[in-house]
């Protein structure tokens, strides 16, 4: 047995990188369209938001209307631009492993001679899709409908701050996935993603929320994700960026060591 694992662990360090790299494109490219056909996630992590931003930030607000100087819908593409980078990330992760830890599926991967880092690189990175595709539809109902004015520039620095945010999200979606049942982690994530999302001021600005709410905000993630999207547009309450960054990396530091607990109980259950 101890030869045999030697030997395993002595190929898996001696693979080309190419070989690894080509591991962790299949597993992408697999987690991505089996995401991607199962419509009750693709359609919800991509719909909501969007109909969200139509009904509030188009339908129901002009094109002159604005929340403290910032026109109004383009306030509203950093905030719901959050709302569907938590969704797109909780739901990609944490859903998904809770349904395969149930199936045995993660220990088969455990077993097969492939990098362990892989299938939870998988997770994030199609996380990451799915958030690009809900804010390249925001941003081009925005830009289009919206009358959202921005230049170059701040486009892109917003997109790929909104797309990094999405990480902290992705660590807590594994950090569920590996607590929550197969069958109760999407309800779960509905307590977490919902009530997190009102009161961090991501549904109506933060204005006009009762004042507890308004000082509880400041302990939730997605409120400080948001600060530093809102910060780039001219928003916001004008806080510290390092402020807002610390919090979302401290987040993100306990999500990872929950899901590590997490792992290695269900490593003593299996092997111990």
């Amino acid at each position: 047995m101890a030869t045999a694992s030697t030997a395993v662990l002595h190929t898996e360090l001696a693979r080309p990188f190419n070989h690894k790299l080509a591991i962790y494109l299949k597993e992408v490219k697999y987690e991505f369209l089996s995401r991607l056909r199962l419509r009750a996630y693709s359609l919800s992590v991509i719909g909501f938001p969007v109909m969200f931003y139509v009904l509030f930030g188009l339908v129901l607000n002009s094109k002159e209307a604005s929340v403290e100087g910032t026109h109004f819908a383009t306030y509203l593409l950093a905030t719901y631009g959050t709302f569907g980078v938590m969704g797109a990330s909780l739901f990609g992760t944490a859903v998904g492993l809770a349904a395969e830890r149930g199936l045995g599926w993660l220990q088969l991967k455990r077993a097969c001679p492939m990098p362990p880092v892989a299938y939870f690189a998988a997770k994030i990175v199609m996380s990451l899709i799915f958030s690009g595709i809900v804010l390249s539809l925001l941003f081009a109902l925005g830009f289009i409908f919206g009358g959202v004015q921005l230049s170059l520039a701040v486009t892109l620095k917003l997109f790929f701050t909104l797309m990094l945010g999405s990480l902290p999200f992705s660590a807590l979606g594994l950090a569920v996935g590996y607590f929550a049942g197969p069958n109760s982690a999407a309800g779960i994530l509905n307590l977490i993603y919902l009530p997190l999302s009102f009161c961090s001021g991501l549904w109506v600005p933060l204005m006009f929320l009762p004042k507890l709410l308004r000082e509880f905000a400041h302990v939730l993630p997605p409120y400080h994700l948001a600060q530093l999207a809102l910060g780039i547009i001219g928003g916001g309450q004008h806080e510290s960026n390092w402020t807002h960054l610390q919090v979302l990396i401290g987040f993100t530091l306990i999500c990872l060591g929950v899901a590590r607990i997490g792992s290695r109980r269900d490593e003593a259950q299996a092997y111990g």
